[in-house]
């Protein structure tokens, strides 16, 4: 399964690195973002070291069936608008 990663989870005034907004293919409600929780995102940086960011999604977003997922590590501003693999 794939999915966009649409945005940091952010306020106002602030940004968390490690929480994005992810927009999963084929999910359009809550009931099916919710079925998602606990699995696994991956994310592959470009370059030639072809990196491995993974991270956990934890709630539904929203009532569009986006989720919430909360990552290892920081996820780098470059990932904003790619894909991502669900496991």
């Amino acid at each position: 399964m794939e999915g966009v990663i649409v945005s940091f989870r952010r306020g106002r005034r602030t940004q968390n690195m490690r929480q994005m907004i992810i927009q999963v293919d084929g999910v359009d409600s809550v009931d099916k973002a919710t079925e998602l929780v606990g699995k696994t995102v991956t994310w592959e940086a470009p370059g030639k070291n072809k990196k491995v960011l993974s991270g956990k999604i934890t709630a539904p977003h929203g009532g569009k069936g986006v989720v919430r997922s909360i990552w290892e590590t920081g996820v780098p501003g470059q990932a904003l608008g790619a894909k991502v693999n669900i496991q």
